[in-house]
């Protein structure tokens, strides 16, 4: 039995998935894929107003004005965040402590990297 078990196919769930030079196979659905790629795209990522990478633990400001729902308080431009974590979200990727506000989530696009 090998130390490095194959993964299953990203796109089937197969198990019987199979090496092929470089390539992995799965014999169920024909997807071929490179195992080492599947691993980058397994880490979360976000882009800014400016369409820089953000990850997690990086300090970003308020692009604009946001209104905070169910409040009346608005977060200001320029408005410092850390980004605690960046999930996997269409709406509101980010997982930030604002200064002055506290934790929230935001969306990518309404931020820039400090």
């Amino acid at each position: 039995m090998s130390s490095n078990p194959i993964p299953e196919c990203p796109q089937c769930g197969s198990k019987y998935a199979y090496p092929d030079q470089n390539l992995l196979v799965c014999p169920e659905c024909g997807h071929e894929w490179d195992p080492k790629q599947v691993e980058q795209d397994d880490q979360m990522t976000a882009r800014d107003f400016n369409g820089t990478l953000l990850v997690d633990g990086d300090k970003v400001t308020v692009a604009k004005d946001l209104k905070i729902k169910s409040s009346s308080q608005v977060i200001k431009i320029g408005t410092k965040a850390t980004i605690r974590r960046v999930l996997d979200k269409k709406d509101h990727e980010l997982d930030c402590k604002v200064d002055g506000v506290g934790e929230m989530m935001i969306t990518a696009k309404f931020v820039k990297k400090a």
